[in-house]
């Protein structure tokens, strides 16, 4: 085989400027690993760099000369490994991608800043900073969605990691959630919260109390359906979904302690302010949605800071030990994040998909690159006048609604 070969990739060039094209790989050096890509799930994060082109800082500056590959959330197989790399790697080998690689401090990222790798693409190079950073993660499923999501399911993983809380009388901080503890996700039923719930609901550690708020009764609903209060009973916590933004009504939960830990899943200026009114004592904020708006403020009760030990946090994704953790607990069958997977499609359908993506209703958008299908919401399946629309939805029906490895082989065999 000559694996000087072609691939079909989105490409950007500049603001909201992608492109659809096929063009040629180069030959792989000794460092470095060609891969196909089977599956990639559109990120907001993608969205961003998409309309912010070069203004963005993981974009190069001259993408409009040296167009780079989109696409972070994705998974394949490995095709020919150079010589570095044949210890550790092999040939059929799945695998899947932490973008966030931190490589001597750079903040490029497959994805956003190379031009032969990012998810929506067939064929991939995979450059020698992933390897050397331990960022490309083999995987032993059988369903290649699953290690697509293990890219975001490792952002909510390190946001848990990442909370912090203070030691009285001493100068030391405790990392991660107060076990036992009272915990709130505000606009928490999109797709991230949903895989928020699912975590910390089967973690080793995890609140007494978790409160999930949405404005969206039929979102809250489904996340109801899909993890239930009862399921969360059974690993000793106690889930409560509620519509509402009065903190009055979400400090009765708590008998006025307040929480310890609260997460924001939306960049929204009032919420902030209403995870701030809710802290108790040493409660820690984690602002868990990045903004699009460089300049975006909210206020702070900083009497609080002073005198009550609040505080607050942030996190731009996960790292390798977090992905790690999030395959490691589908393999044990204690994370299910197929929940968050809403609308499935094929490549030629990203570019639509991701300068749409705020006006999309649902959760994930999941691409499987190799083939030709618009963007289909799965609950839609059913109405679609097509058998093989219809035995999915035969598939999604007896399996909770929700996308599953018999789904993802289903499609690849008749579509692929």
């Amino acid at each position: 085989m000559d694996f000087n070969m072609k691939t079909k990739a989105v490409r950007i060039y500049g603001k909201s400027d992608l492109r659809l094209e096929e063009f040629d790989l180069p030959e792989i050096k000794d460092d470095e690993i060609l891969a196909s890509v089977v599956s990639d799930c559109i990120c907001m994060s993608s969205y961003k760099a998409a309309i912010q082109g070069p203004a963005h800082k993981r974009v190069p500056d001259d993408v409009a000369e040296n167009p780079t590959i989109i696409g972070h959330e994705f998974s394949g197989e490995l095709i020919k490994v150079g010589k570095k790399w044949e210890k550790d790697f092999t040939v059929g080998q799945k695998y899947s991608i932490q973008p966030a690689l931190n490589y001597k401090g750079s903040l490029e990222a497959p994805g956003y800043s190379f031009p032969h790798i990012g998810g929506n693409a067939t064929y991939v190079v995979i450059p020698n900073e992933v390897m050397e950073m331990n960022c490309l993660l083999p995987y032993d499923g059988e369903a290649y969605f699953y290690a697509s999501l293990a890219e975001p399911m490792s952002c909510v993983i390190g946001a848990f990691h990442a909370n912090y809380h203070t030691t009285t009388g001493v100068y030391e901080h405790t990392m991660g959630i107060v076990p036992g503890g009272n915990m709130a996700i505000l606009a928490g039923a999109g797709p991230m919260g949903l895989g928020a719930i699912d975590y910390i609901i089967h973690a080793d550690r995890k609140p007494g109390l978790l409160v999930v708020t949405d404005i969206d009764d039929t979102k809250l609903n489904r996340a109801a359906e899909v993890l239930t209060v009862a399921e969360a009973a059974e690993n000793g916590v106690q889930l409560v979904y509620m519509n509402s933004s009065d903190p009055n009504e979400l400090l009765k939960l708590t008998d006025g302690k307040g929480y310890d830990d609260v997460f924001v899943y939306a960049p929204v200026a009032p919420l902030i302010e209403l995870a701030d009114k809710i802290l108790g004592r040493d409660g820690c904020l984690n602002f868990f949605a990045g903004p699009t708006d460089p300049s975006f403020t909210a206020s702070f009760n900083f009497y609080n800071v002073h005198y009550a030990s609040t505080h607050i946090v942030g996190t731009s994704g996960g790292n390798t030990n977090d992905m790690l953790e999030s395959l490691e607990m589908m393999a044990q069958g204690r994370l299910n994040p197929a929940a968050m997977i809403t609308h499935v499609g094929g490549l030629d359908s990203v570019i639509d998909t991701t300068l749409n993506l705020p006006n999309i209703p649902g959760g994930k958008k999941l691409i499987y690159t190799n083939i030709s299908m618009p963007l289909t919401a799965i609950d839609e399946f059913e109405n679609i006048d097509d058998p093989v629309f219809q035995k999915l939805a035969e598939i999604i029906k007896k399996n909770n609604n929700l996308w599953s490895a018999e789904a993802e082989k289903f499609l690849l065999e008749q579509l692929g």
